[in-house]
């Protein structure tokens, strides 16, 4: 039995458009409500933060400081289990950094609070996740395994500093002379356990990822219809250690490393075709939320917590089945503490009504 996740208040204080602000959350499904440009994405990507540490929407930190303040601050209080208080402090301030605090106490790695307050966003700008690049559905993969497991976590942050390391060396006027270099063996000799330790990883997560995103599919789109997916990776039919040698040349004139784990990705296909070269928009939205909803079991299952759920504009592009079929799930078959944005919130009130549950709403005017 999983156990209950929810964010009882939070406290934003110069942070996007928030001057001073503060909300109190008293149910489990809660609408957060008004026209555009007044904050509701924000508030969304505020509780995000205090769960990763980071916003889900730019990794520029200033971009998150309201106009003329000299820093943000977030102040959140999470309970699990309905009786363990938690509250998380998230400071920064140009030219000082960042600080965050769990109960008063700093953390010296931010990467110690990942997985400790889970959270799945889903927005509408993440249709990338199908219709992108493979950088977009490596994030996927890497946000979830992270949650999960911090091994996985601190190998990739590893794999990152040496890939820059190896990068910036091939773009230096050493590594144009096609001589030994013992500094980029060095690098290649630690980068390879790494790389082949992340590739396992990914390679058993996705044979649990991959069933349930496709039942998910099916349950959403209200259908049989049959997608495939598949993980591709050069790792899998090829040791990394051959593919660094193999395509050193090759390297040093593009001056960046060309095979590796960062190149891995997702395929979804639909009938034997890339999926988003034939898909409509509705059967592109339905898999957007089967992935999203597969990461939100996968990390109860795994993590023995029911992780909030963020869904901003959920409505949008969704016809009246699908968005039915999405909220019988979130509603009725899920336990996660649910925060849905919406320009209508007497659309919203309805839909949830028609499912016998109780919504809070928060009119941001």
């Amino acid at each position: 039995m999983a156990i209950p996740l929810r964010i009882d208040n939070i406290q934003l204080t110069g942070y996007k458009n928030y001057s001073e602000a503060a909300f109190q959350f008293n149910e489990r499904l809660i609408g957060i409500c008004g026209n555009n440009g007044k904050g509701k994405t924000n508030l969304l990507d505020a509780i995000y933060y205090l769960c990763f540490t980071k916003s889900y929407f730019t990794r520029l930190e200033n971009l998150n400081i309201q106009f003329q303040k000299e820093g943000f601050r977030l102040e959140g209080v999470f309970y699990s289990n309905d009786t363990t208080s938690n509250k998380v402090v998230c400071i920064y301030r140009p030219g000082k950094g960042k600080e965050i605090y769990h109960n008063e106490l700093a953390y010296e790695k931010f990467s110690k609070h990942i997985g400790k307050f889970p959270a799945v966003l889903i927005a509408p700008n993440d249709s990338a996740l199908i219709t992108g690049g493979s950088e977009e559905r490596r994030k996927y993969l890497d946000t979830l395994l992270s949650q999960i497991d911090n091994d996985y976590l601190n190998q990739l942050i590893v794999y990152t500093k040496l890939l820059t390391e190896r990068n910036a060396l091939l773009k230096s006027e050493e590594a144009k002379f096609e001589t030994e270099n013992l500094v980029l063996q060095s690098i290649d000799e630690r980068l390879i356990p790494v790389a082949e330790t992340l590739h396992r990883y990914r390679t058993a997560f996705c044979k649990k990822l991959f069933p349930r995103i496709s039942a998910f599919y099916n349950q959403i789109s209200g259908s049989d219809e049959t997608i495939q997916i598949r993980y591709e990776s050069q790792l899998s039919e090829n040791l990394i250690r051959n593919l660094l040698k193999k395509n050193l040349h090759r390297d040093r004139l593009l001056q960046r490393t060309t095979a590796g784990i960062h190149k891995d990705d997702i395929l979804f296909e639909f009938n034997s075709n890339p999926f988003k070269n034939i898909a409509s928009q509705g059967q592109r939205k339905s898999l957007l939320f089967a992935c999203r909803l597969a990461e939100l079991e996968i990390l109860k299952n795994e993590i023995g917590i029911n992780p909030l759920l963020l869904l901003d504009d959920v409505f949008e592009k969704l016809d009246k089945k699908r968005i039915r079929n999405l909220l019988e799930y979130i509603c009725n078959q899920n336990k996660s503490q649910v925060f849905i944005t919406d320009t209508d919130s007497s659309r919203l009130k309805e839909a949830i009504s028609e499912l016998g549950k109780i919504i809070q709403i928060i009119q941001l005017d």
